[in-house]
């Protein structure tokens, strides 16, 4: 059986005005392990994350390809700004094609 993927962390405010742009941030816990690194007992398996996704009430609204230069547990930083209320899903996807999951609401007002 394969391990699930971490539980992500979503820093995001929960509350905005019209027209704010907020800060969101990201971090998931993953080794990143491109399976070329040597060592005594030869190389690590390969275990990468590959995509990560958010969307913002079902739309797209970032879309990153993730690779070798990706450094182990990823973080990202990006701002959005809100004209109304809304859920955010966060996707991760790794080469296994396991994903994980987290969701926030903003409410704007």
């Amino acid at each position: 059986m394969t391990p699930a993927l971490a539980t992500p962390r979503i820093r995001i405010p929960r509350t905005a005005k019209p027209g704010e742009a907020i800060e969101i941030r990201t971090l998931i816990e993953h080794p990143m392990e491109s399976g070329i690194r040597g060592g005594r007992e030869g190389a690590a398996a390969r275990d990468m994350l590959t995509r990560m996704q958010v969307r913002l009430d079902g739309q797209v609204i970032l879309a990153a390809e993730l690779g070798n230069g990706t450094s182990a547990n990823p973080y990202h930083v990006f701002h959005v700004r809100l004209e109304r209320s809304g859920e955010f899903e966060f996707l991760w996807t790794d080469e296994r094609g396991r994903i994980a999951r987290a969701t926030a609401r903003v409410t704007v007002g």
